[in-house]
């Protein structure tokens, strides 16, 4: 014990009576000494730790140290193990997960529902466009039709009446093919002359047409099945022939190049051509 604490404690015991000091003498001690019989320093320093322990004055690290030792003690949290770090990040995922697959699904729900939609609408429509197409049909066969009995009634209306058929010219240039297709549009057929009779009667009305011109005209006759067999458009075979006969020219004289018949229109005679040559055609109708 230092100097100046020993002498606070004699002051302390100085302004005591010695009655206090006896009555707060106790058995048991383990110094068993009273003030009068105290012989050494740590006595004293006991005895008066023990009846006036007001006069003894600590350090304040001691207090402090002695305070700290009074408080209780503040329980660390536990660490948080990484296994359990793990296991909530899983769970914090799943959870994410969960809410997109829910909107995945309001999503997909909302777009089989606008599909549905769009396939009804779609079926109504392509029933509607069939019934317009039918109806377009309707009318284009109609037309056809029409077309066919307009032409019928033009050829022996504005053409020459032979028989039981009617002839008509047109004066724009075709094909072969392309004026047996016209032909077949205006309700008839390509010429086909049978006999003499019909023969002479489609030369008058080609030259008094072209008159006083000669321009040639497409019959319905040709050799393209095989060469030297001439057959009509409805692949009847050809008897009677009008071939322009000529000590300079004689037909036919094409050979397998001229597979198609045309018609002068000055004499009535028939001359061999390229099928691929533009000329007028005649077509015939029945009456």
């Amino acid at each position: 014990m230092g100097i100046a604490a020993i002498l606070v404690i004699i002051l302390c015991m100085c302004s005591l009576s010695l009655t206090d000091l006896d009555s707060g003498t106790k058995d048991g001690d383990p110094f068993n000494a009273t003030p009068t019989e105290v012989r050494t320093l740590e006595e004293l320093e006991y005895w008066l730790q023990m009846f006036y322990p007001h006069c003894f004055l600590q350090d304040p690290e001691t207090q402090g140290k002695q305070a700290r030792e009074d408080l209780p003690e503040e329980q660390e949290p536990s660490p948080v193990s990484d296994f359990d770090n793990t296991y909530n990040y899983i769970l914090s995922r799943l959870a994410a997960m969960d809410q997109a697959i829910h909107r995945l699904n309001v999503g997909h729900y909302t777009l089989d529902v606008k599909v549905t939609q769009l396939l009804d609408r779609v079926s109504r429509l392509d029933g509607t466009l069939g019934e317009v197409e039918e109806t377009m049909q309707q009318i284009s066969l109609l037309t056809k039709e029409n077309r066919k009995e307009i032409g019928r009634l033009e050829g022996c209306q504005k053409g020459r009446r032979v028989g039981y058929k009617c002839y008509l010219v047109y004066r724009t240039y075709e094909t072969y093919a392309g004026a047996a297709q016209k032909c077949l549009e205006w309700g008839g057929r390509m010429a086909m002359p049978r006999d003499r009779k019909e023969q002479e009667a489609l030369a008058d009305y080609v030259k008094a047409f072209f008159h006083p011109g000669n321009w040639p005209v497409w019959l319905g006759i040709n050799d393209l099945r095989s060469e030297g067999l001439y057959l009509f458009e409805d692949n009847t075979r050809v008897t009677y022939f009008q071939w322009r006969k000529h000590f300079l020219s004689s037909q036919p004289d094409g050979g397998k190049r001229e597979n198609c018949v045309a018609m002068a229109s000055d004499d009535g005679d028939w001359w061999d051509n390229y099928c691929d040559r533009n000329m007028s055609y005649l077509c015939e109708f029945d009456a």
